[in-house]
């Protein structure tokens, strides 16, 4: 395939992408279509056929693994595979939100390439371009983790324009009077609780509840970034949040992992941590994603929890809801 641009898959450190501003991207996703595909769905199209081979089980090894801090078995992401000759013969598939192109040739530069919006928005597509299998599953392994941050930037994106479709200006006035920074949310959430450190803003739903925790406190030493101390950081955060049961409360659930990593949010240093919460005193829980960051004078912590309970349904997309309100941060001052 012969794309008009070819930009070659460079690892762009996570800070860079965080610069671009909400209403640049506005305007770049302004007249292109809709992506299409369900939350965290990646669609990937072979070279030939949908055959099983060395490349589909490596990319089923990666991309539908275990979520991280699920104790509930969920994949990652759903992949779907489907031919060249489908993919070449309808804009449908052309306008999938993510997208994996493979080609294998002997003349091909053994290369991988990404673009952004190619054909509709928010989208990332990658394609690559490999002499042999073994050079094709060389590439996927090795750009994997650049891929995972794309595709769940392109989710984010999304999910946020989705929510603006509907926005909930008041609750996001009350976030932005009280802490000085913006959240988006959509207009079926709530303010359940704040105070001039704390908000707890949720949507309840008959089957299930999404929540979101906001949080700060004075901005003292880089310890603060210490894995203990976010731990108890959370800890407290969350025992605010009163359960079902008399004299319930919620917290983090430190019989499992609780994996972090450092990344950037609003273009700021920052450490996100996954995991499972509980009701101490009552019988429930579910995954919870949180953010730790420093405001852009450093003279405040910040942390952004959210969770989700939902014991009937999978839980992944909906943590990805609350993760994107998370990601749709903003400082009028950067």
């Amino acid at each position: 395939m012969i794309m008009k641009k070819i930009l070659t898959f460079i690892v762009l450190s996570v800070a860079l992408l965080a610069m671009s501003a909400c209403s640049q991207q506005a305007k770049e996703d302004a007249g292109k279509k809709s992506s299409s595909g369900k939350t965290l769905e990646i669609l990937v199209v072979g070279e030939k056929n949908t055959s099983v081979n060395s490349t589909t089980k490596l990319i089923d090894s990666l991309f539908k693994a275990q979520q991280e801090g699920f104790m509930q078995k969920e994949s990652k992401f759903d992949v779907v595979y489907i031919p060249r000759s489908s993919y070449d013969n309808s804009e449908m598939f052309k306008v999938h939100r993510n997208l994996i192109l493979l080609d294998i040739n002997p003349e091909n530069p053994d290369k991988a390439y990404r673009y952004k919006d190619e054909y509709a928005a928010p989208q990332v597509i990658f394609e690559f371009a490999a002499r042999n299998r073994h050079s094709l599953d060389s590439l996927i392994a090795r750009f994997a983790p650049e891929m995972e941050k794309h595709i769940y930037d392109t989710e984010h994106r999304r999910i946020i324009k989705a929510f603006k479709s509907t926005e909930g200006y008041k609750v996001e006035k009350k976030v932005k009077d009280n802490f000085g920074f913006g959240l988006t949310f959509s207009e079926e959430f709530a303010v359940a609780n704040m105070l001039n450190d704390f908000a707890w803003v949720r949507k309840e739903a008959k089957d299930f509840g999404l929540h979101v925790l906001v949080y700060t406190q004075p901005y003292t030493s880089k310890q603060q970034f210490d894995e203990a101390q976010i731990l108890n950081n959370l800890d407290s955060i969350m025992k605010r949040v009163p359960s079902t049961a008399e004299n319930s409360y919620i917290g983090t659930e430190r019989r499992l992992d609780l994996p972090m990593r450092t990344t950037t949010l609003a273009n700021r240093y920052c450490v996100e941590t996954r995991g499972m919460w509980r009701s101490f005193g009552d019988f429930m829980g579910g995954p919870f994603v949180s953010y730790t960051l420093t405001s852009p004078d450093n003279k405040q912590l910040i942390t952004l929890v959210g969770f989700v309970f939902s014991p009937r349904f999978p839980k992944r997309d909906y943590l990805m809801q609350v993760e994107s309100i998370c990601h749709s941060l903003t400082f009028e001052i950067q």
